[in-house]
C-alpha cells in the first residue's frame, strides 16, 4: 500500500493528474512544477522587498544628516521633526527586513519538498508564515500583500492535493510551532540588520543637552 502511495505520488510529483473528468477539462501541472512557480514567486518578492529597503535606505541616510545638520545649526525643533520622521520610516524597514527574511526561510524550505511525506509538513508552516508575512505588510507595501496572499492560496491547494495522495492531514499545532519558529529566526536576523544597515542616532535629549552646554539655542 505504501508502495502504491509512492507510486501515485511520484507520478503527480512528475506528471500530474492524468485521468478522470476533472483532469481532461483541466489539465493538472505537476506538483513539482507548481511548487518551482511558488519558489519563484516568493524569490520575486524577496526581490522586491529588498528594492524597497534599499530606497528606506538611501531616505534614512539622508533624513539622518539633516538630523546632524539641523543641530549643528541649533535648529532643535526641526531636528525633533526629522528624527520621528526617521523613526517612523525605521519601523517600516523593520516590518519589511522582517517579511523579507522570513520569505527567503520559506523559499528555503520550498525547495526541501521532495518526498512523500514531506510535502504537507513543510507545506503548512510556510502558509501560516505567509500569513503572517501579509498581515505585516498590511498598508505598507499593498502588491505585495496581494501577491503573498495568492501564493499562500496556492500552497494551501497544493497541501489538499497532496493530502488526496498521501492521506496525511497537516497538524496545526506542530505547523504553528514550526512557523513561530520561522518568524523568531527571522526577528533576530532583522534586529542584527537593522543595527547594521541603519546606524543609530543620538537620543534627542543627550544631544539637545549637548547643544545647550554648547551654548547652542533654539
Amino acid at each position: 500500500m505504501v508502495k502504491n502511495m509512492a507510486s501515485r505520488f511520484t507520478k503527480r510529483w512528475e506528471e500530474g493528474e492524468q485521468k478522470g473528468l476533472k483532469a481532461m477539462l483541466k489539465p493538472s501541472e505537476p506538483l513539482r512544477t507548481k511548487i518551482e512557480l511558488a519558489i519563484k514567486r516568493v524569490e520575486a518578492q524577496i526581490q522586491y522587498i529588498e528594492n524597497t529597503l534599499n530606497r528606506l535606505s538611501e531616505r534614512d541616510k539622508y533624513l539622518f544628516s539633516k538630523i546632524v545638520e539641523a543641530y549643528s545649526k541649533h535648529q532643535i525643533q526641526r531636528a525633533h521633526v526629522l528624527a520621528n520622521e526617521l523613526a517612523e520610516l525605521r519601523k517600516m524597514a523593520n516590518f519589511m527586513m522582517n517579511a523579507e527574511l522570513a520569505l527567503e526561510r520559506v523559499a528555503l524550505r520550498l525547495r526541501t519538498v521532495t518526498q512523500l511525506g514531506n510535502v504537507v509538513s513543510t507545506l503548512a508552516p510556510a502558509t501560516q508564515v505567509l500569513q503572517n508575512v501579509r498581515v505585516g505588510l498590511s498598508g505598507l507595501l499593498p502588491n505585495a500583500e496581494k501577491e503573498i496572499e495568492q501564493i499562500g492560496a496556492m500552497l494551501n491547494d497544493l497541501i489538499v492535493e497532496a493530502g488526496e495522495v498521501t492521506g496525511v492531514a497537516p497538524n496545526f499545532e506542530i505547523a504553528s510551532d514550526d512557523a513561530q519558529k520561522i518568524l523568531n529566526e527571522a526577528a533576530l536576523i532583522a534586529e542584527q540588520r537593522m543595527k547594521e544597515k541603519f546606524p543609530e542616532l543620538p537620543s534627542l535629549k543627550s544631544a539637545e543637552g549637548a547643544g545647550e552646554d554648547s551654548g547652542f539655542s533654539q
